[in-house]
C-alpha cells in the first residue's frame, strides 16, 4: 500500500466528541484520538489541540472534516452544538491547501460501498439487490439520514435531513411519549426521540406514563441498565427506541425505494450488540400493512466497522484531490499563488482580492470584483486569461471546482406538514439543486454547434407536446425579438404539416423530456428528409437524442407523483435562455467590431469588447457586466 506524500487529517465532529486521525496511506489510519467538544472553545481550538499531540515536524496539507450538520456554502453552523465557522477562513488559519467539509452521514454513506462482510452484521432477512438505492440512518447526538444512488460505476450520496421528519406513534405507549414531548416541543421529529437526548426524554415520558418517579439518568446509563436487565423502566425505554428506529428505517426504505438495503450506523446501535438483533426493530421494520412483503425483502445491516466515517470522508477527499491532479488548471488558488511573480501590478491586486475572498468572487459580478480590487474591468478579464481561462465565467467555474470539488445533489421531499414558508424553501431548493446539476453537465461543444446552427437559420420551428408547449412558445417569443422567423407548434398534426414545407436552411428545435414520443420522432424524420437541421433538448441515450444533429442533454429524474414536469420545464426554459443569450452575444460581436473601428474611447469599449469575446467563446450563461445596453435590453425582454 503506497504512502501519501504527506499524511491527511480526517475528522468526525459530533455534538459531544470530535474524533481525529491521520491517514498515512489509503485506508490506513493512525494517531486516532477523541476529544470532548466541551473542553475546547471552538472548532479551530479543537483541531489545534489535536495537531499539537502529533509528532514534531508533521506536515498536513489536505484535510476532510465530517460534521454532524448540513453543509451548504462556506458558513457552517452546527445544529446540535454552538460551533460555527467559515470553511475558507478555517483552511487559511490551519495552513491547509485543501479543506473538505461535509455532512457526517454523507461521509458514512460514501463508506458503504467500501465495507466488507466483516464490517457489517445483518439483522433479519432479505437480500440486497446490486446497483440499487441504499438507505442509511443512525442515532447519536441526533438522527442522521442519508442514502446512495448508483450512477454509472460510482455512487451519488444524498444530502438529507430526514431525521427531522415528524414522529408517528404506533400504539398507546408511543402516544404517551408524544404527549410528553409536546410539553417541550411544538414539533416532535424522529430525531427528538431517536438520539441520546431522545433516550433521556423517553425514559422520563415512560415514567410519567407508569406513574413512577424516574431517576435522572444519562443516555449511556439508561442503555447499560437496559442491557443488564436491572431496571425495567430502562428496558422499556430501549425497547421503544429500537421499535421506533424500525419505523424510521421502514419509512426511509419505502421513500427511497432502497432495494439495496438499509444500513444502521451512529454511536448508539452498534454498541447494543446482539440485543439489537433480538429487539423489536426488525418486526417493526416489516410492519407496514400492504407493504409488509415489500419491506421483508429489503435487508437491514448494522455497521460494525470502527472507522467507517473516516473511510467515507477519505474517499471524498481522495476524489477531490484526484480531480485537481487530473485537471491542474482547476486548482485555481494554488495556480494564482504560483503565478504571482508573473502578474502585472494591477493583475496582482485582482489576485490578492481572489485569494482573500474566493467564495464571494464566485457570486460577484465583474463590476464589483473590479471595484474591490481597484482595477478596471478589462484588467479582471486579462487576469483570468493569464491563468489560461477564457474569461470570467470560465474562471468562476474553475474556482468553484477548486473550492468544492463537486456540487452536492439534493432533493427535499415536500410534505403536508410543511408551512408555506417551508414549502417555498423546499421547492426553490430542489429547483436550484437541479440547475446546478445540469450546469455541471453542459456540453460546451454541443452548445456552440446549436448556436452556430441557429445563427445560420432562415427559419426556426420549435416543436413540443403537452406540458412542454409553454417552452416552445417562450422560445418563439425570444427568437422573434431577434428578427428571426420563428414559430412554435404544439399540435402533432400541425407539426407534421409544418415539417412538410421545411427547406435545407431551416432549423427545427424539438423539446422533449423523454425523447421517446412517437409523434415527435416521426416529425423529426420528416424534417430531416426535407434537409432541415434538428436540435433536440432531451434526455441522453433517447431515440430523439440519437436522431438529432445537435443534442442538448437534460437528465433530471422528475418526481412523477406530482403528475406535472415542473423542474424539467424550468431546466428546458433555461436551455432556451442559454441559446438565446448565445445568439445575442454572437450577433453583438459583429456590432462591437464595428464600434471598435469607429470609436475613439478606450476603457468602456475595451470592457465591452472583452465581454463580447467571452461570450464568443461560449461562456454564455452569464453575460459580462461590460455588455452593451442593447444586449441588456434584449436579454431582459427574453426573461
Amino acid at each position: 500500500m503506497a504512502s501519501f506524500d504527506s499524511p491527511r487529517l480526517i475528522a468526525d465532529i459530533g455534538g459531544t466528541y470530535a474524533r481525529f486521525a491521520l491517514e498515512v496511506a489509503q485506508g490506513e489510519f493512525t494517531q486516532i484520538a477523541s476529544l470532548r467538544c466541551a473542553d475546547h472553545a471552538d472548532f479551530h481550538a479543537t483541531v489545534s489541540a489535536y495537531v499539537a499531540t502529533l509528532p514534531a515536524g508533521t506536515q498536513i496539507q489536505h484535510a476532510a472534516v465530517a460534521i454532524a450538520n448540513p453543509v451548504e456554502g462556506d458558513q457552517v453552523r452546527m445544529t446540535n452544538y454552538h460551533w460555527q465557522f467559515s470553511i475558507e477562513q478555517m483552511r487559511q488559519r490551519l495552513g491547509l491547501e485543501t479543506l473538505v467539509v461535509l455532512n457526517d452521514f454523507t461521509a458514512l454513506a460514501m463508506a458503504l460501498p467500501r465495507l466488507g462482510p466483516k464490517d457489517l452484521r445483518q439483522v433479519g432477512g432479505g437480500n440486497a439487490r446490486k446497483q440499487n438505492v441504499i438507505g442509511l440512518l443512525g442515532s447519536g447526538s441526533g438522527l442522521g439520514v442519508s442514502g446512495l444512488i448508483p450512477a454509472g460505476d460510482g455512487w451519488i450520496s444524498l444530502g438529507s435531513e430526514g431525521g427531522h421528519t415528524s414522529f408517528s406513534p404506533r400504539d398507546e405507549r408511543e402516544i404517551a411519549i408524544l404527549r410528553h414531548a409536546w410539553k417541550q416541543y411544538d414539533h416532535v421529529s424522529f430525531e427528538r426521540l431517536l438520539s441520546g437526548p431522545g433516550l433521556e426524554l423517553m425514559h422520563k415520558a415512560l415514567a410519567d406514563h407508569a406513574g413512577e418517579k424516574a431517576d435522572n439518568l444519562s443516555a449511556p446509563e439508561i442503555t447499560q441498565r437496559a442491557l443488564d436487565g436491572t431496571d425495567k423502566l430502562c428496558v422499556d425505554t430501549l425497547e421503544v427506541f429500537c421499535a421506533l428506529l424500525g419505523t424510521a428505517a421502514a419509512n426511509l426504505a419505502v421513500t427511497l425505494g432502497a432495494l439495496g438495503g438499509i444500513y444502521i450506523g451512529g454511536s448508539i446501535v452498534p454498541r447494543l450488540g446482539s440485543y439489537f438483533d433480538r429487539s423489536p426493530f426488525r418486526d417493526r421494520f416489516e410492519d407496514k400493512g400492504r407493504f409488509s412483503r415489500y419491506l421483508s425483502d429489503i435487508p437491514t445491516f448494522v455497521i460494525t466497522a470502527e472507522h467507517a466515517t473516516f473511510i467515507g470522508a477519505s474517499a471524498i477527499l481522495e476524489a477531490q484531490l484526484r480531480t485537481i491532479s487530473s485537471a491542474p488548471a482547476s486548482a485555481v488558488l494554488t495556480q494564482i499563488r504560483r503565478a504571482r511573480g508573473e502578474l502585472t501590478p494591477a493583475e496582482l491586486r485582482v489576485a490578492d482580492h481572489v485569494l482573500a475572498h474566493p467564495r464571494s468572487v464566485l457570486n460577484d459580478p465583474i463590476a464589483e470584483i473590479a471595484k474591490a480590487a481597484q482595477v478596471s474591468q478589462p484588467t479582471v478579464i486579462r487576469f483570468c486569461r493569464s491563468l489560461g481561462c477564457e474569461g470570467l465565467s470560465d474562471f468562476k467555474l474553475r474556482l468553484a471546482s477548486s473550492l468544492t470539488g463537486t456540487v452536492p445533489i439534493t432533493h427535499t421531499q415536500v410534505t403536508t406538514d410543511d408551512s408555506m414558508l417551508e414549502l417555498g424553501s423546499k421547492v426553490l431548493g430542489n429547483t436550484a439543486s437541479a440547475i446546478l446539476q445540469v450546469r455541471s453537465q453542459l456540453n460546451r461543444e454541443m452548445i456552440n454547434r446549436a448556436i452556430e446552427t441557429l445563427l445560420d437559420a432562415q427559419r426556426i420551428d420549435f416543436y413540443a407536446l403537452g406540458h412542454y408547449g409553454v417552452v416552445a412558445m417562450d422560445a418563439q417569443f425570444k427568437f422573434l425579438r431577434f428578427g428571426l422567423p420563428s414559430m412554435a407548434y404544439t399540435d402533432p398534426r400541425l407539426q407534421m404539416l409544418a415539417a412538410g414545407v421545411l427547406k435545407p436552411k431551416d432549423v427545427v428545435v424539438v423539446i422533449s423530456a423523454s425523447g421517446r414520443l412517437p409523434e415527435l420522432l416521426e416529425v423529426v424524420e420528416k424534417a430531416k428528409s426535407r434537409g432541415a437541421a434538428v436540435i433536440a433538448i432531451t434526455a441522453s441515450q433517447s431515440p430523439l437524442a440519437k436522431r438529432a444533429d445537435v443534442a442538448l442533454i437534460i437528465d433530471y429524474p422528475e418526481d412523477v407523483t406530482t403528475h406535472l414536469p415542473m423542474v424539467t420545464r424550468i431546466l428546458h426554459l433555461l436551455v432556451i435562455d442559454i441559446l438565446a443569450v448565445g445568439v445575442a452575444m454572437r450577433r453583438q460581436v459583429l456590432d462591437d467590431d464595428q464600434l471598435l473601428v469607429t470609436s475613439n474611447g478606450e476603457g468602456a469599449v475595451e470592457a465591452e469588447a472583452d465581454a463580447a469575446v467571452d461570450g464568443d467563446k461560449a461562456r454564455i450563461g452569464s453575460p459580462s457586466a461590460g455588455a452593451s445596453s442593447s444586449l441588456a435590453k434584449l436579454t431582459s425582454h427574453s426573461r
